[in-house]
């Protein structure tokens, strides 16, 4: 897209929102592991991580939940599949995609990355 990185945006069919690829972390694993499995799990796309780029902390019900996100490079996808998880995979330019976001949180950590650099999950 003329050198413009364009954002992973999923639509999470149980919640009805648009947000930024996450999961949550299996037992004994780190979270630059988990981040990179579900990247991968939810766009097809195996990405490389380069550098941190925000964290957001929220409830869950009663439970805390913490989210860690990376600035990653794509480096090689296959075609999206829909699933009870996510069922639709856009690739937005950054002003897009943080019109998207239905989460606060995820807005600000957009807009931070975009102020120093490359994006969360670009290609």
């Amino acid at each position: 897209m003329n050198g413009v990185p364009t954002i992973a945006v999923i639509h999470r069919p149980k919640y009805d929102d648009w947000s930024l690829p996450k999961g949550k972390l299996d037992r004994d694993e780190g979270f630059r592991h988990a981040a990179l499995r579900e990247v991968e799990e939810e766009t097809g796309c195996h990405a490389r991580l380069l550098r941190f780029a925000g964290a957001s902390l929220y409830r869950v019900d009663v439970r805390p939940k913490l989210v860690l996100y990376w600035h990653m490079n794509v480096e090689e996808c296959r075609a999206f599949e829909p699933n009870r998880e996510v069922d639709r995979l856009e690739w937005l330019p950054p002003r897009d995609a943080f019109a998207r976001l239905a989460h606060p949180g995820e807005r600000r950590i957009l807009r931070r990355s975009l102020a120093v650099g490359p994006t969360n999950l670009a290609r």
